[in-house]
């Protein structure tokens, strides 16, 4: 059922609604849009910043140029805000309604998964149902379609998305918010993937649910701009006020992949993961002698197989060449994350070694794949951590130790990393290493907490009891804590 606004909480009341141009106001309202969802849809829109642009120019509020047709007068651009989408905290969704003199509407465009199309529907004109601009909201996603075949042809990952991923991206901060929201912390992120997983659904693409934009909370771009840092940071808070440690869900990260049943960081392990609940898979990065990056935990290849040679002296090209048969060959660490991309799962990253070059090469591919924001960067080397920082700031890091007697925070601080990992497995029960007052040191600088790998269920329900922020395990399965 989708979220009811008629009685909105206290913070939503701080929204300025004051109006300073009345005219653009009434124009925008009279001409906003009607917007079809799916019946099980569970987050309508909450407010709508608005724009009245009379010259071709830059958008106010996405990455775009607005270029006015000739024979228009304005285009009205809708800025749409949601709390929520299905996998993150808050969603801005565009539309833009263009007119001539009369009010006729002669264009619209709408934004779609970070860029934006024409809306046209099957007979080449503008969707309208009773006069207004109607277009169909993406299940979950909501980005914005002009005939429904666009949305069932996502159906894969929509209910992907939907589903065993809802939740998965934590909080959202875009470049428009970079430095302005600062809420995208490990506990935040691991609250609202407990929040999102509460209002996971599978969609039925029935789009009988319509919603008039017009009911929403009409504010001039500017208004609304200002005040959603606010809002964001009134929900985190929200969240930790009300869901306590052991209601909260941490990331569940595979080790080299499902490793307890497919060759180690293969994409058998990786796809394995993704059918067996993992929101991320660990994986550890080499070098070859040509300087490409590749997935492989040990230095030679002994172990996995079976060969002798070391991944540092081999080039790609040897080192495909010297797999067996029956072995799946070394993945480098572009296909990983398009493997991962393609099935809406989380990169871990162990750095072993790297070279700058190859450092270069991972954050291209990251940011070329939209992967970076999904990315976690670990070592048990400091000065690699430190290095992965200070070369892509916006980079999420993890300082990985084995001691039991290592001060977590100070390492943390040294290195500027964002969650500390202490590597505990060997040790009879880590979950009683993390006593109160070692997790609350750890918690009042904001950093997270990650445990591997965990294949007792017994200290897998301990650890998840305690709220630390991921898991990892060779078995992924043995995460999916059922909720109460």
């Amino acid at each position: 059922m989708a979220v009811n606004y008629a009685t909105p909480d206290a913070h939503f009341e701080t929204l300025d609604r004051a109006i300073p141009e009345q005219g653009d106001y009434e124009l925008a309202v009279r001409h906003a849009p009607r917007l079809r969802f799916d019946v099980r849809e569970p987050f309508l829109p909450l407010a709508v910043g608005y724009t009245v642009i009379r010259a071709s120019g830059k958008s106010p509020s996405f990455p775009r140029d607005i270029i006015l047709p000739p024979n228009a007068l304005c285009a009205v651009e809708y800025a749409i805000w949601w709390d929520w989408d299905i996998q993150h905290l808050y969603e801005l969704e565009h539309i833009w309604v263009y007119l001539d003199a009369s009010e006729n509407v002669i264009a619209a465009e709408a934004s779609w998964h970070g860029d934006w199309h024409p809306m046209v529907d099957a007979n080449g004109g503008v969707p309208f149902e009773g006069g207004q601009v109607t277009l169909y909201s993406e299940p979950g996603k909501h980005a914005f379609a002009p005939v429904i075949e666009w949305l069932h042809e996502r159906q894969a990952k929509t209910k992907r998305s939907c589903g065993p991923r809802s939740g998965s991206m934590g909080v959202l901060v875009t470049p428009l918010f970079a430095g302005r929201i600062l809420d995208r912390l490990p506990v935040n992120n691991n609250l609202v993937h407990a929040y999102l997983e509460r209002h996971a659904f599978m969609p039925s693409y029935d789009f009988a649910q319509q919603f008039d934009l017009a009911t929403a909370a009409f504010v001039p771009w500017s208004t609304l701009f200002t005040w959603i840092p606010e809002r964001i940071h009134w929900w985190t808070e929200h969240l930790r006020a009300t869901l306590p440690p052991n209601q909260r869900r941490p990331l569940r990260i595979a080790h080299r992949g499902a490793s307890a049943y497919a060759q180690e960081g293969s994409t058998a392990s990786v796809e394995k993961a993704s059918d067996l609940g993992a929101d991320m898979v660990e994986v550890d990065i080499r070098v070859t002698a040509d300087n490409v990056p590749v997935i492989a935990h040990d230095a030679d290849l002994m172990r996995v197989f079976g060969v002798p040679g070391l991944i540092s002296d081999l080039t790609l090209a040897e080192l495909r060449a010297a797999t067996p048969p029956d072995r799946q060959p070394v993945l480098t660490f572009e296909e990983m994350a398009k493997l991962c991309s393609d099935l809406q799962l989380g990169l871990y990253l162990d750095i072993k070694e790297i070279t700058p070059g190859a450092m270069v090469t991972v954050l291209t591919v990251l940011r070329e794949t939209g992967m970076l924001r999904y990315a976690i960067f670990g070592s048990f080397r400091p000065d690699l951590v430190a290095e992965i920082k200070a070369n892509a700031p916006e980079a999420v890091t993890s300082i990985l130790f084995s001691s039991a007697n290592v001060e977590p925070v100070l390492l943390a601080r040294s290195v500027k990393a964002d969650y500390v990992h202490p590597c505990w497995e060997r040790f009879e029960s880590p979950s009683a290493l993390l006593t109160e007052a070692w997790i609350n040191s750890v918690r009042a600088e904001e950093l997270g907490i990650v445990c591997w790998h965990e294949e007792r269920p017994h200290e897998i329900a301990a650890l998840t009891a305690l709220g630390v922020d991921g898991i990892c395990s060779d078995q992924p399965e043995l995460l999916v804590i059922p909720r109460p």
